[in-house]
C-alpha cells in the first residue's frame, strides 16, 4: 500500500486534492484522468465541503475507479467510515477530525492514514510514532481554498526530511510557479487544488508543468 502512494519513489510527487465543490462529476471526471495521464501523480483526496454523504458516496463511486485503475492511491478527507464504505485506499484526518487510532482502526494496517500537523514538529513525531503513512504541514504559500490556520516554513520541511524517514506533504497555496523551493528542500508530496484544476492552460497542463519542476530540480541536484 505504501507502494501505491509511491513513497518507494526518491522524487517529489504530487498529491491532487478534489475541489470543494464539484458541479458535474461526468465532466470532472474527464479531467481528474486528464490530469492523472499527464504525469506522476501518486494520489488523489477526495475533499467535498458542506454536503451530505450520499453525495461524498456519489463522488467516490465515480472519483475512485478512475483513480484506482491508474494505479494512483485514493483517499476520502477526514471521514474513516466513508473511505471503508467506499472502498478507498486510506483516508486523511485533520486534528479535529477524530483520533489517529480511529482512523487506522477502521483503514486497517494496510490501508493509507495521513494526519495534518499544521507547522508542529510535535504534532508530526506523534502522528509518525503512531504510525502515521505521512504527516501534512501548512500552508506554505496564501490560498483561496480554505482559511489556513498556520503558516509553514521550507526550513521545516528540510529539517523533517533530515530527521525522520516518515514521508511529508506540502500544502496550502502550491503553484507550478511557485513549488520549486519545497521540492528543493524535500518535500515528499505537493498536495495542490487550485494550482492543478485553476491552471489557465487546464489540469492536464498544470501536472505537466509540476513534473517539469520536479525533473529539472531533481536532474540538477543530481549533477
Amino acid at each position: 500500500m505504501l507502494q501505491e502512494l509511491g513513497m518507494s519513489d526518491p522524487a517529489t510527487q504530487l498529491y491532487l486534492i478534489t475541489p470543494p465543490t464539484i458541479s458535474d462529476l461526468a465532466a470532472f471526471g474527464d479531467q481528474l484522468a486528464s490530469a492523472i495521464d499527464a504525469g506522476n501523480v501518486a494520489c488523489v483526496q477526495l475533499r467535498l465541503k458542506d454536503v451530505d454523504d450520499d453525495t461524498v458516496k456519489r463522488a467516490a463511486e465515480t472519483l475512485g475507479p478512475i483513480v484506482q485503475n491508474r494505479d494512483v492511491a485514493f483517499l476520502m478527507n477526514d471521514r474513516a467510515d466513508l473511505a471503508v464504505e467506499c472502498g478507498c485506499d486510506g483516508v486523511h484526518i485533520g486534528q479535529e477530525d477524530g483520533t489517529y487510532e480511529e482512523a487506522r482502526q477502521l483503514i486497517g494496517r494496510e490501508g493509507i492514514v495521513g494526519v495534518t500537523c499544521h507547522n508542529s514538529k510535535q504534532l508530526a513525531f506523534e502522528a509518525g510514532d503512531k504510525g502515521a503513512d505521512y504527516v501534512a504541514f501548512g500552508a506554505f504559500f496564501p490560498t483561496g481554498t480554505k482559511e489556513p490556520k498556520t503558516e509553514a516554513t521550507f526550513e521545516l520541511i528540510n529539517a523533517w526530511t533530515m530527521m525522520t524517514t516518515v514521508p511529508c506533504v506540502a500544502i496550502g497555496g502550491i503553484t507550478p510557479e511557485n513549488c520549486e523551493p519545497l521540492v528543493t528542500v524535500g518535500a515528499d508530496f505537493l498536495a495542490v487544488v487550485g494550482g492543478v484544476w485553476n491552471h489557465p492552460d487546464g489540469p492536464a497542463a498544470a501536472v505537466k508543468a509540476f513534473n517539469e519542476v520536479i525533473e529539472r530540480v531533481n536532474g540538477s541536484s543530481v549533477a
